[in-house]
């Protein structure tokens, strides 16, 4: 079956160090620092917006900071990663140069807009971003015939239709709540990050461990992406109650079986590798949660911040690390600084979910301490990554 992404052994020159500026070589090393950077200063915004010491924002309070979270910091490291891989897949160019630097800065508009009096601005920059992305990725795939991945495109396009129809609600166009377009934009990225997941965690489960006979199933796969499709439509259909815990228990069910089938307790020797299993388990505790919380049992936002800091997060700083040592050829192994990075990302999804669901009383704290350890988590990346990410690769090719 094709990888989403090929990851390339290191063959470093021995007596040459890598010299001038890359930044715009390849679409994961802007945005992958733009992400980090972004993950760890979206923190101080929001404290300045709790504090009032933002003059009027346009999006304020959480759904600012939940928009920012998805169209901001998600969107970032999935285009970058399918510019990467984009490459790969249609053995054509995605954008690089000043293209790709056009579009770094048309994310980063959409970021100061959001924090502004100007609400049409913001909508439409912000929204313009994934579409942008979507016609910068279709080019590759059209003139290559790709037509394995031309879902990638819809994908990008349906969260700049989702983005949008959020700023639209906000605006008071349409008599729909903003939270609907946030809850699509999760959806999507569910498949898209059990798309990826299934095609590369198995994959570098069985080469970093060696005899680790991680499988796939081709009936587990489709019940598993299948799941997360009837949960977004049911998003769209606004449907809660039996049905969705249905859903939510279903996918659950799914996903904790293609997990089990990549024998994830094969890989506490390899952290670039168990990371991407943790991340994963986070997507089961989610779907559980879900389902829990149409019963009354905890409240949304134990399921919401369990997809978005344990599963992203954790996916996110799992695939940064690896693939931006992939494609600098650099040896695909964890140092401890990338350790550190997978221990507060994770940490912080702890902290966040599970200490308020066990003592209510420390919510706050709760909430404190994980944006605090998360934060820090990709900061410490930005720091260390950033000579990795603007100068050439160690092997001399490019990219």
């Amino acid at each position: 079956m094709a990888t989403l992404i090929r990851i390339e052994e290191p063959t470093p020159r021995p007596n040459a160090a890598p010299q001038g500026f890359a930044l715009w070589e390849l679409g994961f090393r802007p945005f992958y620092l733009l992400a980090s950077s972004f993950a760890a200063l979206s923190i101080l915004l929001w404290a300045a917006q709790f504090s009032g010491w933002l003059p009027r924002p346009y999006l304020a309070g959480p759904l600012w900071h939940a928009h920012e979270m998805l169209f901001g910091f998600t969107i970032a490291v999935v285009v970058g990663f399918l510019f990467t891989a984009g490459r790969n897949w249609a053995n054509r160019p995605t954008p690089t140069g000043w293209r790709l630097a056009a579009l770094a800065a048309l994310w980063l508009a959409g970021r100061v807009l959001v924090l502004t009096p100007y609400g049409w601005a913001a909508a439409v920059v912000s929204a313009a971003f994934p579409i942008a992305a979507a016609v910068a990725l279709a080019i590759p795939f059209w003139a290559s015939r790709n037509q394995r991945n031309y879902f990638f495109v819809g994908l990008l396009l349906l969260l700049g239709l989702a983005d949008f129809g959020m700023h639209l609600s906000q605006l008071g166009v349409w008599d729909l709540p903003a939270w609907l377009g946030l809850q699509v934009a999760l959806d999507v990225v569910l498949f898209i990050m059990a798309v990826m997941g299934g095609r590369v965690i198995p994959m570098f489960t069985n080469n970093g461990v060696p005899g680790a006979g991680a499988v796939r199933h081709e009936w587990v796969e489709k019940a598993a992406l299948g799941s997360v499709l009837a949960l977004l439509v049911a998003d769209l259909l606004q449907l809660h109650g039996p049905v969705l815990m249905a859903l939510a228990l279903l996918a659950a069910l799914a996903h904790g079986l293609r997990l089990a089938l990549w024998r994830p307790w094969t890989t506490w020797r390899a952290p670039i590798v168990w990371v991407l299993h943790a991340a994963y388990a986070w997507i089961v505790l989610s779907l559980v949660l879900r389902a829990a919380a149409e019963l009354g049992w905890v409240a949304n936002s134990a399921a919401t911040h369990a997809l978005t800091t344990g599963a992203i997060g954790g996916l996110v700083i799992g695939m940064m690390t690896r693939t931006a040592r992939g494609h600098t050829a650099r040896p695909l192994r964890a140092d401890r600084f990338d350790i550190a990075c997978y221990a507060l990302v994770l940490l912080g999804a702890v902290v966040r979910v599970l200490l308020p669901m066990a003592v209510p009383q420390w919510t706050l704290p709760a909430i404190g301490v994980s944006a605090s350890l998360w934060s820090a988590g990709f900061a410490l990346y930005a720091v260390r990554y950033w000579p990795v990410l603007t100068r050439p690769r160690l092997d001399g090719k490019p990219g």
